[in-house]
């Protein structure tokens, strides 16, 4: 009984901070192509003075990678800062537990393929544009990086909508899954060798214990370094969900950020 009592205490440890761990991770790869009227750049740089949610469009579709980033990749993201801007009032579930995390570095693999693209909400949904895009393998890389947090042994599987890639159900130990519907979006393109973007999914943590409802910004700049090589800034905000009881407090302000810095190296 004491063996399955702390196993227990454990798992709700591991999952009551997972959606700001994981699903941020999650979403890193799946942005969208459309553009944005206010600069990304200019939010970047006003890290992390934010105090609203992103000027941005609804999701469609799936994201166009620049060409530079096909293939496979070993990524290496280490959380640099994490600032809980309404403290002491208001502080997320996960936002202590995650300190363990500060200055670690996490690997783990993604892969960037390509293919046609298809407009599924179109009438001419059977046409085929004539130009491959790259986009992100999701299943792949949400398994790979929820179980660099997780451990193998505690994530099932990640599952992908066929029909609309910009939503996503994550399998995992305990009966719990976590799922995911990117609802906005945006993206720039400085120069050649820059790549921002920006979304702001919807999630919902669910497990036979509790239900856990919020939203998560993830705005990422990438720069090419060279052949095989790029550096990413990650920041990740948390806001509640209007189910929340502070919800009518914090407003559209997050009640969580998160800086991280990535290095991404192809594989040979």
């Amino acid at each position: 009984m004491r063996d399955n009592t702390t196993l227990k205490h454990r798992f709700g440890q591991i999952f009551k901070h997972l959606s700001e761990i994981i699903l941020v991770c999650l979403i890193l790869f799946g942005f969208n192509s459309i553009a944005v009227a206010a600069s990304l750049s200019e939010r970047i740089e006003q890290f992390p003075q934010w105090t609203n949610k992103p000027p941005i469009k609804l999701a469609k579709g799936d994201l166009e990678y620049p060409e530079w980033m096909a293939g496979t990749w070993n990524v290496t993201s280490t959380l640099i800062e994490q600032i809980a801007p309404l403290a002491p009032n208001i502080v997320t579930p996960g936002f202590e537990d995650n300190q363990q995390y500060l200055d670690r570095a996490i690997a783990f693999q993604v892969r960037f393929g390509t293919e046609y693209y298809t407009p599924h909400q179109e009438l001419l949904s059977f046409f085929k544009s004539k130009q491959p895009i790259v986009v992100a393998d999701r299943a792949f890389n949400g398994t790979k990086i929820a179980e660099a947090y997780l451990g193998n042994d505690n994530v099932y599987k990640v599952k992908i909508d066929p029909n609309n890639p910009n939503q996503q159900i994550t399998f995992l130990k305990g009966e719990r899954k976590l799922i995911s519907k990117i609802t906005g979006r945006g993206r720039e393109i400085p120069e050649d060798r820059q790549f921002i973007a920006t979304e702001v999914t919807q999630q919902l943590f669910r497990s036979p214990e509790r239900l856990y409802l919020n939203e998560v910004e993830t705005t990422s700049s990438y720069r090419l370094l060279d052949a095989g090589n790029i550096s990413a800034e990650q920041m990740t905000a948390i806001y509640l969900s209007p189910q929340d009881p502070d919800y009518f407090t914090a407003g559209d302000r997050p009640v969580a950020l998160y800086r991280y810095h990535l290095t991404m190296n192809s594989e040979q």
